[in-house]
């Protein structure tokens, strides 16, 4: 005896939302530095001095400017330059100096300090836009995680990733933006922006020396050249300065390509394209006496305040000129001109 068959459940092609990302403590300087300070500099003087015995090494790097809030603005110049190592934080704000400290300057043309920050190749060449400061052995931290860390990132190798996206996977901190991004980097700077400035650029040295430790500990250590750059004069160039630089690396992984998306139907409904029709008007063919003569005669029997009657334009395309059409008068708008009438013949208005 035959049995009927179990129908089949349907299939389910929606995939599982992906799980929530955990959340982690902020991020702050302080708590990485038993003995850390912040410096706040607004006169190139003092930066001068307090930057001359300034150990050589790794530095966190960034860069802050006063936005703009209109379309088509001119960006501002940079406002506060960000360095920091283990133990010091220097805010050097540079919109209130009268020059652009010639210590600094120094120290991020010299190849003996490495400055390490998230896509900071525009940021140098912006200060060098801004002051002519080259910048040299400049390290993109995005690209040495890829470098370092190949399994976990996939894809572009030039895809960035951001400052509180390393801070998750690699010190488990999370690094808030808000509003105080957006603010006014030229004036004096408040407590929180001082706080932002240091966290950004402490960051940025706590990421590296992790991520270098890392490369280190590969079997083939990578070469520094394929996430270290200089800027020279305003123009990419690598780490000696000689020839110009582009990101890549020959032994990077970016992993099988993406699903292509799937494309979300409009909540719109389409309202069909109307066909384009073409209406073509053949204006009756009339001879060039007879419609002098009607022209003269509505003339006379119309009121003078009323308007006259417009032409079709396809009056001058049925053959000959249009002068020869209305009497030898020039056609020259939709409105005919008015024919001379002799004074005796016109209509004359009480």
């Amino acid at each position: 005896m035959s049995s009927d068959p179990t129908p089949m459940a349907p299939k389910n092609n929606t995939q599982p939302p992906p799980p929530p990302r955990p959340t982690y403590p902020s991020y702050s300087w302080r708590n990485h530095s038993s003995n850390g300070k912040l410096v706040y500099i607004r006169d190139h003087h003092i930066a001068n001095a307090e930057l001359a015995n300034l150990p050589k090494g790794p530095l966190g790097f960034d860069l802050e400017w006063r936005p703009n809030f209109r379309k088509g603005e001119r960006e501002n110049p940079v406002a506060l330059v960000q360095l920091a190592n283990k133990d010091t934080v220097w805010l050097i704000q540079v919109s209130a100096m009268i020059e652009f400290p010639a210590t600094l300057k120094d120290i991020l043309g010299s190849d003996e300090w490495v400055k390490a920050g998230v896509g900071i190749q525009n940021d140098c060449i912006k200060l060098y836009r801004n002051f002519s400061v080259s910048t040299r052995n400049c390290v993109d931290l995005s690209l040495l995680a890829r470098t370092t860390d190949n399994a976990h990132w996939k894809g572009k190798y030039t895809n960035p990733i951001g400052l509180s996206h390393l801070l998750e996977i690699y010190e488990n901190f999370s690094l808030p933006k808000g509003k105080v991004q957006r603010s006014n980097w030229e004036l004096l700077l408040l407590d929180v922006q001082q706080e932002y400035a240091a966290n950004d650029a402490h960051a940025g040295y706590m990421l590296y020396t992790r991520l270098s430790a890392m490369a280190h500990m590969m079997e083939n250590i990578p070469s520094v050249r394929y996430y270290s750059f200089s800027i020279i004069n305003g123009a990419l160039r690598d780490l000696d300065g000689f020839k110009m630089w582009q990101a890549e690396n020959p032994f990077y992984d970016p992993g099988p390509p993406p699903p292509p998306r799937e494309r979300k139907e409009s909540k719109k409904p389409k309202i069909p394209k109307a066909n384009n029709v073409t209406t073509t008007v053949t204006a009756p063919t009339v001879s060039a006496s007879t419609y002098a003569s009607n022209y003269v005669q509505g003339a006379r029997n119309r009121p003078v305040h009323e308007p006259r009657p417009p032409v079709w334009r396809g009056v001058a395309a049925q053959g000959g000129t249009a002068g020869q059409r209305v009497g030898q008068v020039r056609y020259r708008s939709n409105y005919p001109p008015r024919p001379y009438v002799a004074p005796a013949n016109r209509r004359s208005v009480a």
